[in-house]
């Protein structure tokens, strides 16, 4: 069952898997302000070799309905044994309610160890601090270019010229593996390497090349990248990924960069020109004008804002969508930051079709009406399908944050 299709027929699963999310990284906070154990590329370490699998029960939901009912059924006992405790002197009482525990402990239903269980590394729980940006994916592009294009080939899809030498053969990058590991995980890979289970290396670890920031790099790089390949591979963004933040110039706001835009919709259009564009009060424009283009102080009506930071948004955005043209290429990101849809006409007309991250399974939205125009239509669209988000188990709905994409997601 897909993960967005888990996440329609069975909502409650938000709530533990957020639990099981939260509840690990509290435990790790406590030992870590204990003085229990140390920081690790600039966070606490988790000291166990293993965790809580949340993303496993996302897969699997008999799973994950055992596991509820088994913490049903151990906050039972609790409460059985607490009764006992106070039934003081009315033996037969106590005795029967320590029975009735007993009884609850052993017929509850618990899923599979090896489902809710997976092996951890001290940096499973560390999280991407490097901002979601423009500056990050160039800088990780090069990075890329310089240690893992050999193996893993200029698109991600592992046939680099070494592949075939490596003692597996390397991961594609262009399905949803990027989205289906913890920051964490990804980042002791990079570092540390890869071994096979006979314990041969199958990866070698960058922590000499690269510093942390560096490394956090890559990992944007890297989704980006994915990103663009699935939606040149597949016509849809089938794992979701944010606007990169990128520097403004808004004239008369106090707008700076992307990131500033809360609780905005955005158009990103990079049109070569923009003085047919229509101002549209749904949305804020942002124009990426064409490299070497002089951009006057006054903007066109239309444009709130261009975008400043010029050959590393264009590269970026490149990766995002996967072409290498951009003249024609209009962008539009939900309220909380996230890339829903795409066109490539250069025209101010879109349709409910340019929609490329939204539930696999579904149909029209929204009833449709003919009295809207196309562009109302796939806003109430993007609206009524709020990005749900995972992150090793943890799930975000509609209000994500904004640039920071983590492991899996279904939209």
């Amino acid at each position: 069952m897909s993960p967005d299709r888990v996440v329609q027929e069975a909502p409650w699963l938000l709530w533990l898997l957020e639990a099981m999310q939260r509840g690990q990284e509290g435990l790790l906070r406590l030992w870590h302000a204990l003085g229990w154990t140390p920081v690790v590329d600039g966070q606490p370490a988790w000291p166990w070799a293993q965790r809580l699998a949340g993303e496993h029960l996302l897969l699997d939901v008999g799973q994950a309905r055992a596991l509820a009912g088994g913490l049903v059924a151990a906050a039972l006992v609790v409460v059985l044994l607490l009764l006992a405790w106070l039934g003081g002197r009315r033996r037969r009482l106590r005795w029967g309610l320590l029975v009735s525990a007993g009884l609850v402990a052993v017929l509850a239903p618990w899923p599979s160890a090896q489902v809710l269980w997976v092996p951890a590394s001290p940096r499973s729980f560390h999280h991407n601090p490097v901002p979601f940006s423009d500056t990050a994916i160039a800088a990780g592009a090069a990075h890329y270019q310089r240690l893992c294009v050999a193996c893993h080939g200029t698109t991600g899809n592992g046939q680099g010229p070494l592949a075939a030498r490596q003692a597996v053969w390397p991961p594609s990058f262009t399905g949803p593996l990027l989205w289906r590991r913890a920051d964490g995980d990804l980042l002791h890979a990079v570092r540390q390497g890869l071994t096979t289970a006979g314990g041969q290396p199958s990866m070698p670890g960058f922590a000499e090349q690269l510093t942390v920031a560096q490394s956090w790099e890559l990992l944007h790089f890297l989704r980006a990248q994915a990103a663009g390949q699935l939606l040149q591979l597949s016509g849809s963004w089938a794992m979701p990924v944010a606007l990169p933040d990128m520097a403004l110039r808004c004239p008369g706001q106090p707008w700076q960069r992307v990131r500033d835009l809360q609780r905005q919709r955005v158009r990103l259009v990079g049109l070569e020109d923009v003085q047919g564009l229509l101002p549209d009060p749904r949305m804020l424009t942002l124009w990426l004008p064409p490299e070497g283009r002089a951009v006057a102080a006054t903007l066109p009506a239309a444009v709130d804002c261009v975008v400043t930071s010029g050959p590393e948004a264009r590269q970026a955005l490149r990766w995002l969508t996967g072409s290498a043209a951009l003249q024609q290429t209009q962008l539009l990101a939900d309220r909380s930051g996230w890339l829903r849809a795409r066109n490539d006409r250069g025209a101010d007309s879109w349709s409910e079709g340019d929609l490329v991250c939204r539930l696999a399974d579904a149909g029209a939205a929204v009833p449709s009406n003919t009295a809207e125009d196309s562009l109302t239509r796939l806003l109430r669209s993007m609206d009524s399908q709020p990005v749900v988000y995972v992150k090793g188990g943890s799930l975000h709905g509609g209000a994500g944050r904004r640039g920071a994409p983590r492991d899996q997601a279904a939209s």
